[in-house]
């Protein structure tokens, strides 16, 4: 069976056998009150790839996300010692939502709207409409904006540029889903380097921010390191102060367990690979993408994603993609059925990574043909 359902995009799938021994699983301790070295040594080194300051590291990006908005949402006088950061100084906030934002963001969100904090969506990629939102606001709040880094479905980044230059107008905090463009994107190469490296995808493997050249103090990065560096933690970057003020405030740190020594370990790993021979994993990702792309031409295919590793199909009318799905597993591939909102129809995706060569692109796509004339 060929599988075209995995997010392990570059090939980091930690066999046992390459990583480090640890000598137990977990401290049994929450991170609020023991951390290990190696939890400090990953964090540092993600915050230096992503270009912030200081990065913390979870379970997972729920985690982050749940404590995140329940920092934001907080009466100023039930804060910690702490308080508040510079650019939220005791005002309350107003929460301005991509409509294409990540479930996982929207399930944060909803635990401050939950707490009586204003939430207002914005439609994708317009931020003329969130310009236009966010001045017309409630008098004395602040704005968070949240979005991703990369929409999988069109495989373009955000405009993250136009919406920073809307939260420092007003003085608020721009919070990034970066899960799907953490390994993949990463800052402009110079001329030079183009030969060497794809400009689809950049340099580095830093992510969005990286990508569109960012930083600054009003924005905070929350990535899963699961798709790009198959390793199952996330970690929250931005700013020494806001950092400081998620890990004192944080309740999942105080009450969740912290991330596995297999984690931590296999997140070390992914980050010192990604180092030495990222930019040529990421030159062949590319390739194989643009094989796919050139073989769906063939039969009269396409598929949206630009060279990202999701590639959602461009379906003939008539052609109702849950049967598909059967088809194509009837002839040996595993794809990907999805909706990409609630209410929207079906769409086809198949997902690319290095485990694939063109041999399987070819017999994937030949499948896909057959499927789409008997339908």
């Amino acid at each position: 069976m060929l599988d075209f359902t995995s997010s392990l995009y570059l090939g980091f799938w930690h066999a046992s056998a390459n990583l480090r021994p640890w000598r137990q699983l977990t401290t049994g301790a929450p991170a609020a009150l023991v951390e290990p070295g190696i939890a400090r040594r990953v964090a540092e080194k993600l915050a230096a790839l992503q270009g912030c300051q200081r990065a913390t590291l979870a379970k997972s990006t729920l985690h982050l996300f749940w404590d995140l908005f329940g920092i934001l949402s907080a009466p100023a006088a039930s804060r910690g010692r702490s308080g508040v950061a510079k650019n939220v100084a005791g005002a309350p906030v107003t929460i301005y939502l991509d409509q294409g934002a990540y479930p996982i963001a929207e399930w944060g969100v909803e635990r401050a709207a939950g707490r009586g904090t204003p939430v207002k969506v914005f439609p994708h990629l317009q931020p003329e409409t969130l310009r236009w939102m966010v001045e017309r606001s409630v008098a004395d709040t602040l704005p968070v904006v949240v979005t991703n880094g990369l929409c999988t479905c069109c495989g373009c980044t955000n405009p993250l540029r136009e919406y920073l230059a809307i939260v420092r107008k007003f003085s608020g905090l721009l919070i990034i889903d970066d899960t799907q463009a953490l390994g993949i994107l990463g800052r402009q190469p110079q001329l030079a380097a183009l030969p060497a490296v794809p400009d689809s995808y950049g340099l580095g493997g830093g992510g969005a921010l990286r990508h569109a050249g960012l930083a600054g103090p009003d924005i905070l990065v929350v990535s899963s390191l699961a798709k790009g560096f198959g390793t199952p933690l996330a970690g929250l970057s931005g700013s020494a102060q806001w950092v400081e003020i998620y890990e004192e405030e944080s309740l999942t740190r105080q009450h969740c367990s912290p991330p596995s020594m297999a984690d931590l370990t296999a997140a070390g790993r992914a980050l010192e690979l990604n180092d030495s021979e990222g930019d040529q994993r990421r030159g062949r990702l590319a390739s194989l993408v643009g094989f796919f792309k050139d073989q769906l031409a063939g039969v009269g295919l396409s598929a949206r994603g630009g060279y990202f590793p999701i590639q959602t199909l461009e379906l003939p009318a008539g052609i109702n993609p849950p049967e598909m799905v059967q088809a194509l597993m009837g002839r040996g591939v595993r794809s990907v059925l999805h909706w990409p909102h609630p209410g929207h129809h079906a769409h086809l995706s198949f997902i690319i990574t290095l485990r694939h060569t063109s041999e399987d692109i070819i017999q994937a796509v030949n499948a896909l043909a057959q499927c789409v004339q008997i339908n």
